[in-house]
């Protein structure tokens, strides 16, 4: 195991420093991964799922026939946002070259001249775009996740084109077109799923905010003793996944780790914790996470619909037409940046992130009313 006798901050601050990234690790051809990245002993035994004939596989649902078989669409969804919290979806809309395009934008960013990727480099989230590794970096308990991030708020307030990387920035912008108006499917046909109006969620301004974060996770010398990205459910509404064929996405079902498959031209989305609080636990926000590999680099643009820590006085909480003397509200009511708040200031307290997501779910759970 792993001693405590290091200062762990220091060398998490001179790793930042570096502004370079984990792959900056990689291009300097280490065998052996630093202190920061290793994971408590133990903590990975369940990385591989058991393989059987009854293993679980990630609900799959076309949308080829999406206006002609609507109710049967919307009861596949709710079984899959109310059993798992996860599904993928084919035949979607989004062209494949939108996709393809999105990937190499992010690939090209992450590996174009150092200089210029610096350049972007901030730990200020209130900046435009923001690159570096591990939004987290300070506040992980559990180690430093080999992945390089960047990040960029794309609704309410698009940005100035000028601010975005010009390797990337027309993808970006036509990336969110595209996520932006299955976006609104999605949200009619989970409104429908919970027996409302078509347009319920989104009249709730659960689409106000658009987040992308596009992650890019280099190979690993020691893959066995890190992880991509730790456990954790999503701070969002609704997120739309979009990930290459390398794999290594897992969600937790039914006590076990379930691999995402990646299927060509498919899209991953699942429920958030803000939809999870305000559909009562109709719908659930599953954890998740990112195994390492020692081959391949792997890429993912994740759309997140939600505010977040962006200014936003409404006031949410459990549905009231789903509410009743059988089924009580469980939660009570929050906004979307107190509950973001706090979502990573316990970051900085738990001593398992594995436990921060139910953690924070739980500081809302209701005493019997509102």
């Amino acid at each position: 195991m792993e001693t405590k006798d290091f200062d762990t901050y220091s060398e998490r601050k001179a790793f930042d420093e570096t502004k370079e990234g984990v792959k900056g690790l990689v291009d300097a051809h280490i065998t052996e991964i630093p202190r920061i990245f290793r994971v408590p002993q133990g903590t990975l035994s369940d990385k591989k799922p058991s393989v059987s004939a009854s293993e679980p596989t990630i609900p799959i649902i076309d949308f080829a026939d999406v206006q002609v078989s609507r109710e049967h669409i919307v009861e596949k969804i709710k079984d899959a946002a109310g059993n798992w919290g996860f599904f993928q979806v084919i035949n979607h809309g989004v062209p494949l070259h939108v996709l393809e395009e999105i990937q190499e934008g992010v690939r090209r960013f992450f590996e174009q001249d150092l200089e210029v990727k610096k350049s972007y480099f901030t730990r200020d989230a209130a900046k435009t775009f923001v690159y570096n590794s591990n939004f987290d970096l300070y506040s992980s308990s559990l180690c430093v996740g080999w992945r390089d991030s960047f990040a960029c708020y794309m609704a309410p307030d698009p940005p100035n084109p000028e601010e975005l990387p010009a390797v990337c920035r027309d993808a970006m912008i036509e990336h969110t077109k595209h996520m932006t108006s299955l976006g609104v499917l999605l949200f009619e046909l989970l409104s429908e799923a919970l027996g409302l109006s078509s347009d319920t969620l989104k009249n709730m301004d659960c689409m106000k905010g658009f987040l992308m974060i596009s992650h890019y996770y280099p190979p690993c010398p020691q893959p066995d003793l890190t992880i991509g990205t730790n456990n954790h459910s999503d701070n969002s509404f609704l997120t739309v996944l979009l990930q290459d064929q390398v794999g290594g996405l897992q969600i937790h079902h039914q006590d076990q780790w379930v691999d995402v498959t990646p299927i060509p031209g498919a899209l991953v989305i699942n429920i958030g914790d803000f939809l999870q609080l305000i559909t009562n636990d109709k719908f659930i926000s599953a954890e998740h996470r990112v195994l390492s590999n020692r081959n391949e680099t792997r890429i993912s643009v994740a759309s997140f619909f939600s505010t977040s820590m962006l200014p936003n006085a409404t006031v949410y909480g459990p549905i009231k037409e789903l509410l009743s003397e059988e089924d009580p509200p469980k939660y009570r009511e929050f906004t979307l940046e107190e509950y973001t708040k706090g979502y990573f200031k316990r970051a900085l307290m738990e001593h398992l992130t594995c436990l921060i997501s139910r953690y924070d779910k739980e500081q809302y759970k209701t005493s019997g009313s509102l």
